[in-house]
């Protein structure tokens, strides 16, 4: 069953996704890594691209980037159980990767962690990885990956939270500003 949207400011969702474009250079395939973000209640979407699968530490440099970017921290990141966030569990407790749990513990967040591909949990995040790769990266040719970042960026603000979102009805990066949600 869906969960009601939480309170401005309280959760944010957090995924990887992968995608194939065509390379500029070479006019072969290339795989490129995203991390998406995106903050529970207004739908305001962050991202960012990488040529390779994702360290711990990238993914943590990462968040940083993205709450730069909205101004501020969720209260509740949520996370599927990927490795690059917990190692295992023991009987109910968490153990996180050492790069993450040094994060978290200096931004001071609670995690909320769910399965992998868990609609249920984290659908926003999910539906936001799928439009990342349908809406900007398909037929795309990439070049190199500080101009596709800035594409994206650039895109974000005129198309991903600009445009009225499906199921809210409402454009992201109004309800973002207007309700003064950071984080």
């Amino acid at each position: 069953m869906a969960t009601e949207d939480p309170p401005m400011g309280h959760q944010m969702q957090v995924d990887l996704g992968v995608v194939y474009i065509r390379d500029a250079r070479t006019m072969n395939y290339r795989k490129l890594y995203c991390v998406a973000c995106v903050l529970s209640h207004s739908r305001y979407k962050w991202g960012e691209w990488y040529t390779q699968a994702l360290t711990a530490a990238q993914l943590v440099s990462a968040l940083q980037e993205c709450f730069e970017y909205m101004g501020g921290m969720p209260k509740e990141p949520v996370f599927d159980q990927d490795r690059l966030i917990a190692v295992d569990e023991n009987y109910g407790d968490i153990i996180y990767t050492r790069e993450f749990e040094q994060f978290r513990q200096q931004m001071g967040f609670n995690v909320y962690l769910c399965r992998g591909a868990d609609p249920e949990s984290k659908g926003k995040v999910e539906a936001v990885v799928k439009y990342f790769k349908n809406n900007f990266a398909r037929n795309k040719t990439y070049t190199e990956l500080d101009i596709w970042n800035e594409d994206f960026l650039a895109w974000l603000n005129r198309t991903g939270n600009a445009k009225v979102h499906g199921t809210t009805k409402k454009i992201p990066a109004e309800v973002f500003s207007s309700t003064g949600q950071r984080g």
